[in-house]
């Protein structure tokens, strides 16, 4: 950038930006679209720092997008995401321009919705459908959006329990039928070195794949301490990530992007899991009941295994990543595929490749401007949830557990009613903590 354009406030938002995973790398004057009559319109639910970055990467997708409504649980969350877009300066991650998003946001102050049935009020009023609250309201926001003929981008995963998948699976195919564009967060399927490195493995660069290795050990995310006068139902809400019925464990929030690159690898679902898991470091009263760490041992139809690991322990080493064995070769990290001896058959630089999280953006919108069908991400982003929950389900329970079994599963973490006043399925015992589970005694089926 010019020496002239950077400001406090330019520079504090890109940083932010790029810390959060969400630097723009599209040129925003690039427009498809003149007439007020073909403005793609769209509507926010969930306002929080993922609803903040995937709106501004929508806004800056190319085409001739409009943000004209917005829900969220809490006045704050909107508030503070309308302020921060509306205030308009981000940097352009590919041409280092200052660029301003706030000419495509007109949301008038009544069609700022808070509370939970907010979504149901900004639906009817738009084209596209941004969902990206906890995930645990995933699938009721996403049977809503297809059930109204709306096109949607939507943040993984897909559930956080088996009834859940169960409805978003069910309103895939409804899509399908409808041919709406459905576009997941699973950012790895819109980025070069992944899509490439895919498609060499899938043509038989490395012979059969018979075991994948995938990783999401690193120090952890934030944590929400309770405030005086809170409700349950609003603690919990806001330390989302530590309630099962909200996030579904690590296992299911982060680790989905590693689990899912081994079944599109592999082009299958695993048949059945076997793990274990527990609390080491993470043990605080603000730390719910989900577990600090899983290891999980996948099988798939054919006999190949995936090795999981994920955790969440400051100062220990960290790793994202994956890597894949094959009967001629291995694919020991993304871009990279070898031989049996060692020769290099592949190594992908990806320095220029775009920014992924604005990819999916750009060619969802686009392929909704041009009127075309391309996008159907939900089945496969179900799936993965699934496996996610698959593996979920093997570490607290200490069992075998085959994904026949864990697809059927009734049990239901979402709570029976939602208000402020309603009581979570999970509740503080006396001395503040939550119960956690067991292996050997926790029911999972």
């Amino acid at each position: 950038m010019k020496k002239e354009q950077i400001n406090r406030r330019t520079f504090v938002k890109a940083s932010s930006l790029a810390a959060g995973g969400i630097m723009l790398s599209g040129p925003l004057a690039a427009k498809a679209h003149n007439s007020v009559d073909d403005t793609i319109k769209v509507g926010l639910i969930g306002c929080g720092g993922r609803g903040t970055g995937a709106i501004v990467q929508a806004l800056n997708s190319g085409q001739n997008v409009k943000l004209v409504a917005m829900a969220d649980a809490f006045k704050d969350r909107l508030d503070k995401c309308y302020d921060y877009i509306n205030d308009g300066e981000f940097t352009d991650w590919s041409s280092g321009e200052a660029v301003d998003v706030s000419e495509r946001i007109d949301v008038a102050e009544e069609h700022k919705f808070v509370g939970f049935d907010g979504y149901k009020k900004v639906i009817p009023l738009v084209d596209v459908i941004i969902l990206t609250t906890p995930p645990g309201f995933r699938p009721i926001h996403f049977e809503a959006a297809v059930k109204a003929g709306k096109h949607i981008f939507t943040e993984k995963p897909m559930a956080v329990d088996a009834p859940g998948v169960r409805k978003v699976l069910a309103a895939a195919a409804e899509a399908k039928k409808k041919k709406l564009n459905v576009v997941v967060g699973l950012q790895r399927r819109y980025q070069k070195i992944y899509t490439n490195w895919v498609e060499a493995m899938h043509e038989g660069a490395i012979g059969d794949i018979v075991t994948s290795h995938v990783y999401w050990n690193s120090g952890g995310v934030w944590v929400r301490p309770r405030e005086e006068g809170q409700t349950e139902m609003e603690y919990q809400m806001r330390n989302w990530y530590y309630f099962n019925w909200l996030c579904g464990d690590h296992i299911n929030e982060q680790h989905i992007h590693n689990i899912d690159v081994s079944n599109w690898v592999k082009d299958a679902y695993p048949t059945k899991a076997y793990g274990m898991g527990g609390r080491h470091m993470r043990t605080g009263k603000d730390h719910g009941e989900i577990f600090d760490h899983h290891f999980v041992e996948f099988e798939y139809e054919d006999g190949a295994k995936m090795f999981s690991q994920c955790r969440h322990w400051k100062g220990t080493a960290s790793r994202v990543t994956e890597s894949f064995q094959g009967t001629n070769g291995s694919a020991p990290k993304p871009g990279v595929l070898k031989t049996n001896s060692g020769y290099t058959l592949m190594r992908y630089n990806d320095k220029k490749d775009p920014n992924p999280y604005q990819v999916e953006h750009n060619e969802l919108f686009e392929a909704i401007a041009k009127g075309e069908y391309k996008f159907a991400d939900a089945e496969h982003g179900a799936k993965s949830t699934m496996t996610a929950i698959l593996g979920r389900m093997a570490t607290y329970s200490g069992q075998v557990v085959t994904w026949e079994e864990a697809i059927n599963s009734k049990v239901d973490l979402l709570p029976e009613e939602f208000s402020w006043t309603a009581k979570p399925k999970i509740l503080p015992k006396p001395d503040g903590t939550y119960p956690v589970p067991v292996p050997g005694v926790t029911k999972v089926v």
